[in-house]
C-alpha cells in the first residue's frame, strides 16, 4: 500500500491522542479561569463589606476547597459519561462486526471510498485492514476513537481541581497580602492580568482569535468582581 493511501486512510490516527490532551488541556483552563473568577468575586465581595484580614482569608480559603471539590466532581462525572457511551459504541460495533461482518465491510469500504479512493482500492484496504485487525479499522474509521486510550475521568478531574487551585490562589494573595488601603486595586490588577494570560492560553488550546477570547475572559471577570465588590459595601458590616 503507497504511503498516500496510508495518509487517507488514518488522519485520525495522529489526533486520538492529540484530542485527549486537549480534553486534558480543555479541563485547566476551565479551571483556572473558574478559579480565579469565583475566588476573585468571592473575596472581593467580602473586602466590600468588611476590612477584616482573617475574615477575608477564611472566606477565600472556604471557596477555594468548595470549588475544587466541586470542578474536580463535576469533570470526573462528565468526562465518566463520556467515557460510558465511547464503550457503548465499541460494544455496539463489535457486536456488529460479530454478526455482520459483510456488512461492515462494505460501510468500511464505503467510509475510505468517501475519503477520496475509488471503489477497487476502498474495498481492497478494507478487506486488507479487516483481515489484519477488523475491530481496529472500524474503531478508527468509523469511530474515531482508540479503545486504549480513552479519556480517563481522574485525570480530567485532578486537571480541573489543580488548576482551579493555582488560578484561585492569585485572588487571594493579591488580597490578603497588601494593606488595606492598597488590597482592593492589587487585587483587580492581578485578576485582569492572570485573566488575560488565561484568555490568550485557552485561545490557543482551542485555536480562536486571541483577542476575542481574551476580551470575553477579561469581561466576565471584571464583571464579577465589580457586582460581587458593590453588593459587599452595600451590605458592608461595621465595627469587624
Amino acid at each position: 500500500m503507497s504511503n498516500s493511501n496510508k495518509d487517507l486512510i488514518h488522519p485520525e490516527q495522529h489526533g486520538t491522542s492529540h484530542i485527549a490532551k486537549l480534553n486534558w488541556l480543555r479541563a485547566g483552563v476551565l479551571g483556572a479561569n473558574d478559579g480565579i473568577v469565583s475566588i476573585a468575586g468571592l473575596v472581593l465581595g467580602v473586602a466590600g463589606a468588611t476590612s477584616s484580614r482573617g475574615i477575608i482569608f477564611t472566606a477565600g480559603i472556604a471557596g477555594i476547597i468548595a470549588g475544587a471539590i466541586s470542578m474536580a466532581a463535576g469533570e470526573y462525572v462528565s468526562v465518566s459519561s463520556s467515557r460510558d457511551t465511547e464503550k457503548a459504541l465499541l460494544e455496539k460495533e463489535r457486536y456488529e462486526l460479530k454478526h455482520y461482518p459483510e456488512a461492515e465491510l462494505e460501510e468500511l469500504a464505503g467510509i475510505y471510498e468517501r475519503k477520496g479512493l475509488t471503489k477497487e482500492t476502498a474495498h481492497k484496504v478494507a478487506e486488507e485492514l479487516s483481515v489484519h485487525d477488523a475491530a481496529a479499522a472500524h474503531f478508527d474509521a468509523e469511530l474515531g476513537i482508540d479503545p486504549n486510550n480513552l479519556t480517563n475521568p481522574w485525570h480530567a478531574a485532578f486537571a480541573s481541581a489543580g488548576a482551579f487551585l493555582i488560578g484561585a490562589i492569585i485572588p487571594l494573595l493579591s488580597i490578603v497580602i497588601p494593606s488595606e488601603t492598597t488590597r482592593i486595586p492589587v487585587a483587580f490588577i492581578s485578576v485582569v492580568i492572570a485573566l488575560i494570560l488565561n484568555g490568550v492560553i485557552s485561545a490557543k488550546v482551542g485555536n480562536a482569535k486571541v483577542l476575542r477570547a481574551t476580551i470575553r475572559v477579561v469581561s466576565g471577570g471584571v464583571l464579577a468582581m465589580v457586582v460581587t465588590y458593590t453588593i459587599g459595601r452595600l451590605f458592608g458590616v461595621s465595627g469587624i
